[in-house]
């Protein structure tokens, strides 16, 4: 009967077998007791004839149950008996043994609902028989593919909820203690969720607040054939722990040599599956799906330290990649809720638009800089919708020929109607739809009426949603962005320190981290990044963590498992990548603090209280209505230090500082310089928090013609002034952004640009005094041998009218005409600098020039 097929008509525990032939048609129909599924192996099927036939049936069972250990006949005779330790062979072969003598992890007795499954006396006949499949496995057991074991309890219904990030691909279930205890569970408990379908998961405690919610993965909800917030009913269930799995990966082009078991035993350690599920397991820096296709035994079971794993090639091979779910998006939160608001809506509720009377959105425009995970977010929105998702690069419509661009287009649409509910996603839609009125060629204009002809004809509205993405929404169309078409217009902008850390838990959740390593740290160093650059920098640390394991450990396979990500390694990858929004210009990552400048402790204190208290602490602000001060305008003599504490302050407050030159903002183009000022604050906007730095703010914004103008008739500094003081009166609704100019020429700046609002600071730098020239001389000469002779207090009173850059020219001067007499033979051992070296340079001036 190894390639037999039986049906089995009736109640557990009493079922008709009837033997099938590959022709279809049944020989016998014999009655026999069944418990939980399982067959006899080689006992033959005889007709019914009479008296005799049950006599020889009884026989037949008297074998059977002889062989195997059981007493079914004298219970059927004499009534139940309970199952008592010794009666299961596997009892009497030992605690570690299943039916078929082999070995299995059991973390304590064999219990009557565990691997093994108890004869049970004859049931009495209950409702309509239930009609199973039993297939014969290559190994000759009959594996039933039948129901999930008896709940332990009565189910609970709950709503589906997202995941924590730790969370994500071991099929943890979080409720809250008192619905753990409604339904009769306890952490670790194994749970059955059932939606569509079903999924079994470990159960876990959730936080407060998430009474009635149960929070599992996109997996799991793949699982249940639930999406989030719907509902889907909890029990508790037993498992037993795995002998075997075998999984098919559902990965385009994943080759099954190249996936070690012995990894994903490692990450799939605790995890509950049963046949046909989806678990998720991380390697090659991404995540792989693979569907469970048998596992010994059957039912519900948990992945243990000595479960067989095995990676086979099935038709589910090539099946689909893994789907996207929310969990894999970090730092969207609000993003990710108006955009299903507008995709799932229509889809689950249409009878709700139709009582309100209003038509379902058509679509919704996802626009922000590069990286920021705008296709990611479409893919994710169309995966937990489960709805058909068309993927389309702008450039790939236009085409050479005559009108195939228009039909490109249309056969697009025609695809998505035909497969609705489906979301058609356009990237780089600026591609598609520019400004008619700006573009030259015939073909744009055509392909822009097309699309706006085909999103006016929907007649499927509300299922089908076109999602476009753009990182330059000024240059689409005006009549593709009115209501109607695309309904919504999201930005998706640079993430905050906060989103940056759910971003790096994402991508580093496969690392292995060191004990030293804080993402927190991380994410705080980290401003400017969006998604992509967090992505690479996970991807520089590792290689930064593998070429420093490669130079100090042999790459023997004992070895390889003790390698771990350190803080040291993160650090450097900080130095490694730069954030894109900010590439375009000179974005500098001081090392420099205020302890490495000399002097200037008043000033020191103003621009920490300032940082510190208004943006630090905005929401102080925020709560007493006052907007924190946005700019800081450093005034005073050239060599003071005014840029030297602008860098200081970058890292001192650990801030990006985004420097920006006068002349270089210029052009000969009309329209351009304004164009490159826009693009500054635009930059600095996504860098938030940074400072922004106008060195010689003077040649950017000068005094114009009137009282005392100075560049009377000048047309491209009104409109740079105008453009300049417009985008620093729209700073107010940013946070993050910090104004910084410096000029030693105050009189020359334009006064509009000095009222209150703009530069609310004005920190005026002087030549230090003498308590301030010796800690700056003492700084100076911090790695330079000074002789004994030399009193640098004293040299400081004699250097009387000299700035931090002339002190800092005297030390080196000094330093260099030690070197000379050093090198020439006239100076002996040790190398020291005496005091006559700095009064040589002192004498004959602090410059260059005038010692030249």
């Amino acid at each position: 009967m190894s390639d037999s097929t039986l049906q089995l008509v009736g109640p557990p525990g009493q079922c008709n077998i009837r033997p099938g032939r590959k022709d279809g048609r049944n020989r016998h129909v014999h009655r026999h007791r069944i418990a939980a599924g399982r067959l006899p192996r080689d006992r033959g099927v005889r007709p019914r004839r009479g008296p005799r036939h049950r006599d020889r049936r009884a026989v037949g069972e008297r074998r059977y149950h002889a062989e195997h250990g059981g007493h079914c006949g004298q219970e059927r005779r004499m009534g139940h008996r309970a199952h008592q330790p010794g009666d299961d062979p596997a009892d009497r072969r030992g605690p570690g043994t299943d039916h078929g003598g082999h070995r299995r992890r059991t973390a304590g007795p064999p219990r009557s609902a565990d691997v093994h499954r108890r004869l049970r006396p004859l049931r009495p006949a209950g409702p309509a028989p239930v009609s199973r499949r039993v297939m014969a496995s290559p190994s000759g057991d009959h594996r039933a593919s039948e129901p999930l074991p008896t709940a332990l309890a009565a189910a609970v219904t709950f709503r589906v909820a997202e995941a924590r990030v730790e969370d994500i691909g071991h099929a943890i279930a979080r409720l809250a203690p008192a619905d753990l205890a409604r339904i009769g569970a306890r952490p670790g408990d194994i749970l059955k969720i059932t939606g569509s379908t079903i999924a079994v998961t470990r159960a876990e405690i959730s936080d407060e607040g998430h009474e009635g919610l149960i929070q599992i993965d996109g997996t799991a909800r793949s699982n249940c054939g639930a999406g989030l917030q719907e509902q889907v009913t909890v029990a508790p269930i037993e498992s037993a722990q795995a002998v075997s799995v075998r999984f098919s990966p559902l990965w385009a082009g994943a080759a099954p040599a190249i996936i070690a078991p012995e990894r994903m035993l490692g990450d799939l350690q605790g995890v509950p599956v049963v046949t046909g599920c989806v678990v998720r397991v991380p390697t090659f820096a991404r995540a792989v799906n693979f569907q469970v296709v048998r596992t010994i035994p059957s039912g519900p079971v948990v992945i243990g330290r000595r479960t067989d794993i095995r990676v086979v090639e099935g038709e589910q091979t090539a099946a689909r990649a893994p789907a996207v779910s929310y969990e894999d998006i970090g730092g969207l939160e609000r993003e990710v809720a108006r955009v299903r608001e507008i995709v799932e809506l229509p889809l689950k509720h249409a009878r709700i638009f139709e009582r309100l009377g209003i038509l379902a959105p058509k679509g919704v425009l996802l626009y922000g800089p590069p990286g920021t995970g705008k296709t990611l977010l479409a893919r994710a929105v169309a995966a937990e919708s489960r709805v058909h998702f068309i993927h389309l690069n702008g450039p790939e419509i236009m085409r050479k020929f005559y009108g195939e661009s228009e039909a490109k287009l249309r056969e697009v649409f025609e695809e998505a109607a035909r497969c609705a509910p489906a979301i058609l996603f356009i990237d780089e839609i600026d591609a598609v739809a520019p400004k008619r009125a700006e573009v030259a060629g015939e073909v744009e204009k055509r392909v822009v009426a097309q699309l706006l002809s085909l999103m006016d004809g929907f007649v499927s509205r509300g299922q089908v949603i076109v999602i476009g993405a753009t990182n330059i929404p000024e240059v689409l169309d005006p009549a593709l962005r009115r209501p109607g078409r695309f309904d919504r217009e999201i930005e998706i902008g640079v993430p905050n320190t906060q989103a940056r850390l759910q971003i790096l838990k994402i991508h580093s959740r496969a690392m292995p981290l060191g004990p030293d390593v804080d993402l927190q740290e991380i994410a705080e160093h980290s401003h400017g990044f969006v998604g992509a650059d967090l992505e690479a920098l996970c991807q520089e640390v590792g290689m930064i963590a593998l070429r420093r394991f490669l130079s100090t450990t042999s790459t023997a396979a004992g070895a390889v498992d003790t390698l771990l990500v350190t803080r040291d390694d993160c650090l450097a990858g900080l130095k490694e990548v730069e954030p894109s929004a900010t590439r375009e210009f000179f974005i500098e990552k001081s090392a420099s603090t205020f302890a490495s400048l000399g002097g200037l402790d008043e000033v020191k204190r103003l621009l920490d209280a300032v940082i510190e208290h208004a943006h630090m602490h905005d929401d102080i602000y925020e709560q007493v209505g006052l907007a924190p001060p946005r700019g800081i305008l450093l005034v005073g003599p050239s060599g003071t230090g005014k840029t030297a504490i602008a860098r200081a302050l970058s890292g001192e407050k650990q801030i990006p500082l985004i420097a920006i030159d006068g002349p270089q903002l210029y052009s000969k183009w009309l329209g351009e310089s304004e164009k490159a000022l826009r693009e500054v604050f635009k930059k600095a906007k996504r860098a938030a928090p940074c400072l922004l730095f106008f060195d010689t703010i003077d040649a950017i914004a000068p005094r114009l013609a009137g009282d005392h103008g100075l560049y009377s008739g000048a047309d491209i500094y009104q409109r740079i002034l105008s453009q300049l003081l417009r985008e620093i009166d729209n700073l107010r609704d940013v946070k993050g952004v910090i104004l910084l100019g410096a000029t030693n020429r105050p009189e020359r700046v334009e006064p509009a640009l000095l009222r209150s609002g703009r530069f609310d600071y004005i920190v005026r730098f002087a030549k230090p005094d003498a308590a301030d020239r010796a800690a700056i001389v003492r700084l100076c000469c911090r790695q330079v041998p000074i002789a004994a002779d030399v009193d640098l207090v004293a040299l400081a009173r004699r250097a009387d009218g000299l700035t931090g850059a002339d002190l800092e020219t005297l030390c080196k001067k000094a330093t260099l005409l030690a070197i000379a007499e050093f090198q020439s033979g006239a100076r002996g051992r040790p190398f020291v600098v005496h005091e006559r070296d700095f009064l040589t340079v002192l004498e004959s001036g602090p410059s260059i020039e005038a010692s030249s």
